[in-house]
């Protein structure tokens, strides 16, 4: 005898004894010699009781086939509600479906590959609103404020252990302090050369990504641009999906990660209803006779009617 499984209320007596109800509408709903075993069943309410049986198509295991049955109050006749197959506690399921932009991950992009791009995505916005805002680098924007005074505020109070040397007036040191650029050397026009050859070579025009992109760089939305003569031809790459990732890239370079290759476009919205299905409206089925829809016809009329 199978073990039921109910709530906490107690199943009804006929509906509980309706097996042989439920499995036979679990066969004609079901392939043949797939229905198995009765495995239990469960009170869904007052008079309505599921039968469970074990599921023998191959595919499905750990599925059963769920046949609820129920009678009317006071009624002695059970009668069929639905029969469906549904997974048991260790049936075999299909991986939770996750949407290809939560799947993808940075360096699945490849030479050839387009990565489109929502008209609505966060990562981009259009570069002609003209906006004052300062970037999210700047020494006056807002994030950087913020990250500022809570950097002060784990810093206790005082004079650090070593204070910063004052260059001595006149010198070299002094003057670039004075324009901002208090550095004893700088790149030399061979050490600029050298490190655009090195960004060229590993992110350029010549790689197989660039050659298989649908556009360069330089159209690119994710693209952050640099100052400095490098930044005539260079920049940093800013799509979290590209290959290039943080990365100083060629604008000549290119990859499917493209903002503009392939936008998405929005979902159409439907039209408004025709029908209104929400609304009733009475139609009388057999219409007075004298509301002047149906006009009455005399025996002579009707005679007539039939000789013309």
């Amino acid at each position: 005898m199978s073990a039921a499984t109910t709530r906490s209320r107690t199943p009804d007596r006929l509906c509980a004894e309706a097996v042989d109800l439920a499995r036979a509408a679990a066969e004609e709903a079901a392939a043949p010699g797939v229905v198995g075993e009765h495995s239990g069943l469960l009170s869904e309410g007052d008079r309505v009781v599921t039968h469970f049986f074990e599921c023998k198509e191959l595919g499905y295991r750990g599925w059963r086939w769920a046949v609820t049955v129920a009678r009317a109050s006071r009624a002695k006749v059970v009668t069929l509600d639905e029969v469906v197959l549904l997974p048991g506690p260790d049936a075999l399921l299909a991986p939770e479906w996750v949407p290809w932009s939560e799947r993808l991950r940075p360096g699945d992009l490849g030479p050839g590959d387009l990565l489109p791009t929502d008209q609505d995505d966060l990562r981009l916005e259009p570069g002609y609103t003209g906006e004052d805002r300062p970037p999210a680098d700047s020494a006056v924007s807002e994030e950087l404020t913020e990250l500022a005074e809570a950097e002060d505020a784990d810093v206790s109070p005082g004079a650090p252990a070593v204070q910063q040397t004052v260059p001595a007036r006149g010198s070299i040191a002094s003057v670039a302090e004075e324009l901002g650029m208090r550095r004893a050397r700088v790149l030399s026009r061979y050490g600029l050369h050298s490190a655009a050859d090195r960004w060229e070579e590993a992110f350029g025009p010549r790689t197989p990504m660039a050659q298989a992109a649908p556009a360069t760089c330089l159209t690119c939305g994710f693209l952050a641009p640099i100052g400095g003569s490098l930044g005539q031809a260079f920049g940093v790459c800013a799509n979290q999906f590209a290959p290039a990732d943080g990365r100083v890239v060629s604008l000549a370079y290119g990859c499917g990660g493209h903002s503009e290759a392939a936008v998405m476009p929005k979902p159409p919205q439907p039209a408004a209803p025709v029908i209104d299905e929400t609304r009733v409206e009475p139609f009388p089925l057999h219409p007075a006779r004298d509301s002047g829809s149906v006009p009455e016809t005399t025996d002579e009329e009707t005679a007539e009617l039939g000789h013309s």
